[in-house]
């Protein structure tokens, strides 16, 4: 369809969401946001925006009956929603597609039945089941919930069984996974864009850091080796053929100290380590995102500069006012800001992007520039 006549709908108005939105209108299209939040960041930049609960058919379908194609920017949207939308729109991810990532047991057998390696894990849906997981994996494990849980959210670790079981109960008793934690030197991700007849393409891979389960930091290039780059974008493509996915999609993997990949999550949809490509890529993750919707040609993905992206959390108003601007005078750092009114310690607020002529320079600076903020300097 032409982009400037196309009219594509997002389930979830959040930043991701508000970011597509933001590279639909550049290229013309009309933009509708479904979220129950009237003061969600995409709600605040869209055309027209559907302020109604996720299980709220006749608002799904009237928004459905305005749209060209749909897209997610949560993973864990109700299966009640998407089937309103399959049949009716073009649908990217596809319902069937988002049911087995969005379970991490599912997600972790599919991976297993296409042999690519992930950590040791068991499922677990009753408290007995702990008993034989923990003859079956090797301690200290994580105790995870099979649904709803991002960010660290729904995680648990346990060094003893009764830890184990302990941790269940915190959890409500719901069906868990339970994994090995990977004895990893580095953590990276690829994120891709897959169009409907099979064409993909990789964005440059990137190295993530982590802090208390929240993504800190990505930079790219990744400081690995580039046979472990490729490996990294053939084992993240094998994954969306075998979903027959269309969409973007990103895969998160673990780097071990052989230089063995085990992939660690899958997310359906544009992800946090991708942000780096609005300031520091031909094409970004959310111009590609508009272009599979509207089956428009993918943009080239190439690396134009060395470049450090970090989360800025809600933890960085507490105690006292931050002064922004002193991120400008570091040369090429870029600001985005969701916009979101209520700052919460774990809340992704916004993240800013360094650039430099090497990934070390960026990492440097960036982490120069977070640790001011922090200090409230």
């Amino acid at each position: 369809m032409p982009l400037s006549n196309a009219h594509l709908g997002v389930i979830g108005g959040g930043q991701l969401g508000m970011m597509f939105v933001q590279a639909a209108r550049a290229k013309g299209c009309y933009t509708m946001v479904y979220d129950p939040d009237e003061d969600s960041p995409a709600a605040t930049v869209c055309h027209e925006h559907f302020c109604a609960d996720y299980r709220n058919s006749k608002a799904l379908k009237k928004m459905a009956e305005g749209c060209d194609a749909v897209t997610i920017e949560f993973e864990n949207v109700p299966a009640s929603a998407l089937d309103v939308f399959a049949g009716r729109v073009f649908l990217a991810p596809s319902a069937e597609a988002l049911e087995i990532v969005q379970d991490r047991i599912s997600e972790k057998n599919y991976l297993r039945s296409l042999g690519i390696k992930t950590v040791n894990f068991a499922a677990i849906k009753k408290a007995k089941d702990l008993d034989a997981a923990w003859k079956k994996l090797s301690a200290p494990i994580i105790l995870k919930t099979a649904r709803l849980g991002y960010d660290g959210k729904g995680q648990q670790s346990a060094e003893t069984l009764a830890q184990a079981k302990k941790a269940f109960v915190r959890l409500g008793k719901q069906p868990c996974i339970a994994e090995e934690k990977a004895p990893f030197v580095c953590e990276i991700s690829v994120v891709l864009a897959r169009m409907r007849d099979g064409e993909t393409r990789c964005f440059p891979v990137t190295e993530n850091e982590h802090r208390h389960g929240i993504l800190h930091r990505s930079s790219a290039p990744a400081g690995v080796e580039k046979s472990i780059e490729e490996e990294a974008k053939l084992i993240a493509c094998r994954i969306a053929d075998g979903l027959d996915y269309c969409g973007i999609l990103c895969v998160e993997f673990f780097v071990l100290e052989d230089n063995k990949l085990l992939v660690n999550e899958i997310a359906p949809r544009t992800h946090n380590s991708g942000h780096y490509t609005l300031d520091a890529c031909t094409t970004s993750q959310f111009d590609q995102q508009v272009n599979v919707l509207c089956d428009a040609a993918l943009g080239e993905t190439q690396l134009l500069q060395p470049v450090t992206m970090v989360n800025l959390l809600g933890s960085l108003w507490i105690g006292t006012e931050r002064m922004w601007h002193k991120l400008f005078p570091e040369g090429e750092t870029r600001l985005h800001w969701y916009g979101k009114k209520e700052p919460r310690p774990k809340r992704k607020m916004g993240h800013f992007c360094v650039l430099g002529d090497t990934v070390e320079e960026t990492v440097q600076t960036a982490e120069d520039i977070y640790r001011r903020l922090s200090n409230g300097i």
